[in-house]
Formats: structure tokens, C-alpha cells, sequence
């Protein structure tokens, strides 16, 4: 068991010098294979016409989504279905397997989305309309929870499939953020009021709470939309994947320092083997971009709601996913 954790901890840190997340954790929970499957299934007989033209699935892509949780414990069963974690950070991963490429599309929290409503033994029986992040309050809090805000990633990406996920809890953040020795950013919005240390304009490194606070503050800020947030959170993940890495280039036993710390926990439908297979392919393959869904925010009953544009939505689901059918 030891030897188990030792290496989904070491895992973890590979997963992050690929750049996946900035909500951090790197301690087993239970990564058994899941032998369960998502409803779009069918994806690989799939095609869309799009301005008079076909276009098919292209055969050898794999999508890897990675959840950010929005509570501050480790990640555990609640025991029933219904659980208060939220998404609050969704990335997906497309790996191009043929092309050895990959790329990532970053989804709205915000996201207005078609989210299952699951029975006692996890089965769908109703559907709403909902923020994407709600998805995985639906479910045990575990890998029920997952799969479904997987099936809502799918219905917003016109029913590409999910292959595998990851999710991960944000207590992590302010403690990874500190073992790299801090982040360096320039402040992207005005704090005034809420943390008068974060100028707008200012060069800063971010340290413990600091860091999460940038990041995940929105209430109270002139733009209190999460596209805004969405911003802050890739300029802040990629600061951070710089510094990761050059730690770990510069220094051998940062690796195994950082797994001693880290002991939060992480949910996946993958076993220890095939995260490692999935990772080696993240690190060794040509990295484009982190992709953003456009659309329009506007204030609904009592939240933010966000509505991805149709048609750049499907553009960019068949740049990433589609080839023209011959």
C-alpha cells in the first residue's frame, strides 16, 4: 500500500509539470479501473455536416478530463447521492494519438448545461438544465459524481466522448503553491476592497491563501463573471507549470519532497497504470493551447449562467475532434 501511494503521488507531480490543473493534490484515494461507461458510447459513429460538409470522428483521439473540487477536506464518500462538492474548474484534455499533439478546452463553471439527476443506485431518471458545475453535487460525491459531469462536458461538446477524468479537491493550491516557493503573476483585476495587497497592474508573487485567493475570488470584483476568473486561472496555471518544471529539471528531489508533503486525495476511473500511460503521453506530445469555449454571461434568477456560443462551439469541436469525411 505504500509503495501504491508512493507512486500516485509521484503521478500526480507528473500530471502537473504537463500542465493539467492548478487545483493540487497528489495522495491515493482509490484509483481501481472503473468498469463503468459513459452514455455516449456511440460517439465513433458519430458524424456532423457543417456548412455543407461531413465530417467523422478522427480514430485515434483520446479526451481526458480533469475537475477541480471546490471543498476544502480530501475527497471521500458521502454516502449518498447527493453530495456539496461542485466543479468548480473543468479542463479537458485531447490527445491527437495520430499526430502526437494535444491540446485542452477550458469549460465555464457558469456553463448552462443538461445535468442528470441520478437515483439511489445511480441511474438517471430526470434531466435539468443547470450551471455544469451542479453536475457533480448529483451522486455519491465519488466516481458516480464524476460521470456525470462527464456526461454534461459531452452534451455541451456535441456528444464527443469522455474518456477518462480526474478530479481533484482545491484545499491543495496555497500548500503546492508554497513548495514551489511562491507564484510570480501581474494582477489581473482591481482587489480594492477585498485584498488591497493585489493591485491591478502590480507584479506579485503569491503565496498560501494568497494564491487561492486570486484565483478563485470573483464576488466583489468589477467583473463578477467566471469567464473573468477563467483568465486569472490560466495565467496563474501556467506561471506555475514554469516554475514546476524548473524545479524539477534544477532540483532531482523535489519530486519525492512534494510527495511526502501533498495528502489530499484524488478521484479517477483510471488504475495507476493507465494515468501513467496517459501522462507520458501529455509530457512527450506537442502541446498547442488551452482552448476557450466563447459565449455570453448574463445574470440569471440568483447566479451567473453562461451560454456557449453554438457555432464556435461545434468549430471547435471539429478542429479538435473531426476530420472531413472522405
Amino acid at each position: 500500500m505504500h509503495q501504491l501511494r508512493r507512486n500516485i503521488k509521484r503521478l500526480f507531480l507528473h500530471l502537473l509539470t504537463a500542465g493539467l490543473i492548478f487545483s493540487l493534490v497528489a495522495s491515493l484515494c482509490s484509483c481501481e479501473e472503473d468498469s463503468k461507461k459513459f452514455s455516449n458510447t456511440d460517439f465513433n459513429d458519430f458524424t456532423i455536416e457543417y456548412n455543407g460538409k461531413e465530417y467523422s470522428p478522427k480514430k485515434n483521439v483520446e479526451t481526458f478530463l480533469v475537475l477541480g473540487l471546490d471543498k476544502y477536506e480530501g475527497t471521500s464518500l458521502v454516502g449518498s447521492y447527493n453530495n456539496d462538492k461542485q466543479a468548480d474548474f473543468l479542463l479537458l484534455f485531447v490527445l491527437d494519438n495520430s499526430e502526437k499533439k494535444c491540446s485542452a478546452i477550458h469549460i465555464n463553471r457558469d456553463t448552462m448545461a443538461q445535468v442528470n439527476i441520478l437515483g439511489l443506485a445511480g441511474q438517471k431518471v430526470d434531466t435539468v438544465t443547470k450551471q455544469i458545475a451542479l453536475a457533480h453535487t448529483y451522486g455519491n460525491g465519488d466516481k458516480e459524481s464524476c460521470r456525470n459531469v462527464a456526461d454534461s462536458v459531452s452534451g455541451i461538446l456535441h456528444g464527443i466522448k469522455i474518456d477518462h477524468y480526474i478530479s481533484f479537491t482545491l484545499d491543495s493550491v496555497a500548500v503546492f503553491n508554497d513548495m514551489v516557493g511562491g507564484v510570480e503573476v501581474t494582477v489581473l483585476d482591481d482587489f480594492t476592497g477585498i485584498d488591497d495587497t493585489l493591485k491591478k497592474g502590480e507584479t506579485v508573487t503569491l503565496f498560501g491563501e494568497h494564491a487561492l485567493k486570486y484565483v478563485r475570488t470573483r464576488y466583489g470584483l468589477d467583473d463578477s463573471s467566471n469567464s473573468t476568473r477563467m483568465v486569472r486561472q490560466k495565467q496563474y496555471l501556467m506561471a506555475l507549470y514554469e516554475k514546476t518544471k524548473e524545479l524539477i529539471e534544477n532540483d532531482a528531489e523535489f519530486i519525492v519532497e512534494a510527495s511526502v508533503k501533498m495528502s489530499d486525495y484524488i478521484i479517477s476511473d483510471r488504475s495507476v497504470n493507465r494515468l501513467q500511460e496517459i501522462v507520458k503521453k501529455i509530457t512527450s506530445y506537442e502541446f498547442s493551447q488551452i482552448h476557450d469555449i466563447e459565449g455570453k454571461s448574463k445574470m440569471g434568477e440568483k447566479f451567473i449562467e453562461f451560454y456557449p456560443d453554438e457555432d464556435s462551439t461545434r468549430k471547435l469541436v471539429l478542429d479538435l475532434l473531426y476530420t472531413p469525411a472522405k
